[in-house]
């Protein structure tokens, strides 16, 4: 097996998923293209030399559709010769397409790939992929289904989580990133948002709440109780009949935020580093992906870690900082706790709950996160993992060079 690099990657803020947000004016394909544009000019890219392009789009309809990959790359300036695909395997999506790049370039077949995700939850709403698990009842019978806030709230249940711990939880997220974005950590990835006419609309993230407090929080709803009284929370309790109810206990406070935004990232050989004059910042050292109970769907990143874990000959003690998306607050905090892990080694800056999750494009975020802060801090060693619907994830470990 050839060695795979990470050479260097790209995002851009994560504006407000709203229609008073700033990147709301701004179509997906131009998102996916002002990132790739950026990726190619700052590094010197000869397209040419890049041999597959994979985007992550976990709605991929509308606007998003239609191999959005290709026609970014386009607008991008690369020219005829790259193709470009897009992947949905729900929010693992852009890490799914670094495991791709990984494993092409690793077996000889790539020297160059890019990988990455693009989602404008703004102007492509959640669910607008429809889908047989949500419209045809034959399925919904064989395999219930139910949505991933319920899940959340169950997870919560069965460990003895209560609303103040995951409220706790996101403040502490909120405080982090705030740090973060104050101290410039996330300056070096980030790529301002134009328009048309060159002017930027956006160039820092704009959906976290500095200064958020635990009395804030407590003012929030619980969002997902209606979902649960629509006959979710019955599903749930045939499966877990020791519970005697399911607490609603997530919001929109200690939630994942709806966001829009893009990233990029090159990966390649060491020869084609060599080729090009390009310094390599990371090795990728393993992947993996995993599925597990479909109703408790945001357990995966569990077995997913032992399971790349030993694919490496590695341990969790052998991993210096963690990358968990905080999908909701009790994703992480239950990582933390079956892993033994220092909290303060998982999410270093903040995280979905403060920046947001555009769900196609969140993997390859974190793992651009993930290397900086090992750059900053001087560490080495770095796993990135999230949770998908439906039971599903991908893990991924990187060392810098």
């Amino acid at each position: 097996m050839t060695d795979v690099f990470l050479y260097d990657h790209v995002r851009t803020p994560r504006g407000k998923g709203r229609p008073d947000g700033a990147l709301h004016p701004i179509t997906p394909v131009q998102l996916a293209a002002q990132v790739l544009q950026a990726l190619r000019e700052r590094n010197g890219l000869d397209p040419t030399q890049i041999e597959d392009v994979g985007l992550g789009v976990v709605m991929p309809v509308g606007e998003q559709g239609a191999d959005i990959a290709r026609f970014a790359l386009l607008a991008a300036g690369y020219g005829d010769s790259v193709g470009g695909y897009q992947l949905n395997r729900f929010c693992t999506s852009a890490l799914d397409t670094l495991k791709m790049g990984f494993g092409l370039v690793a077996s000889g077949q790539a020297d160059a790939v890019i990988g990455g995700g693009v989602e404008s939850m703004s102007r492509v709403p959640i669910g607008s992929d429809g889908g047989a698990v949500y419209t045809d009842p034959a399925i919904g019978r064989r395999f219930p289904y139910i949505p991933n806030g319920v899940a959340a709230d169950l997870m919560a249940a069965l460990d003895g989580v209560g609303r103040e711990d995951v409220d706790a939880y996101a403040v502490e997220s909120q405080r982090r990133a705030a740090q973060a974005q104050a101290e410039g950590r996330f300056d070096r990835s980030l790529v301002p948002v134009r328009d048309g006419l060159g002017r930027t609309v956006l160039a820092r993230d704009e959906a976290n709440r500095p200064g958020t407090t635990m009395a804030d929080l407590a003012k929030l709803k619980p969002a997902f109780t209606a979902a649960g009284e629509q006959g979710f929370d019955a599903i749930v309790l045939q499966r877990y009949p020791h519970l005697e109810r399911v607490p609603h206990i997530h919001t929109g406070g200690n939630s994942s935020g709806i966001v829009d935004g893009a990233c990029a990232v090159l990966l390649g050989n060491r020869a084609y580093g060599e080729r090009n004059g390009l310094k390599p910042r990371a090795r990728l050292v393993a992947a993996a992906s995993c599925a597990d109970e479909p109703l408790l769907s945001l357990g995966g990143p569990l077995p997913v870690t032992e399971r790349v874990l030993a694919r490496c000959g590695m341990a969790i003690g052998d991993i210096d900082l963690f990358e968990v998306n905080e999908a909701f607050s009790v994703v992480p905090m239950r990582y933390a706790r079956h892993f033994g892990i220092d909290p303060a080694r998982i999410n270093p800056n903040g995280g979905a709950i403060a920046l947001g999750h555009p769900l196609g494009a969140t993997g390859a975020i974190l793992v651009g996160t993930l290397l900086d802060e090992l750059e900053r801090s001087g560490q080495a060693t770095g796993l990135v993992t999230l949770c998908a619907a439906a039971g599903q994830s991908t893990a991924l470990v990187i060392e810098r060079v």
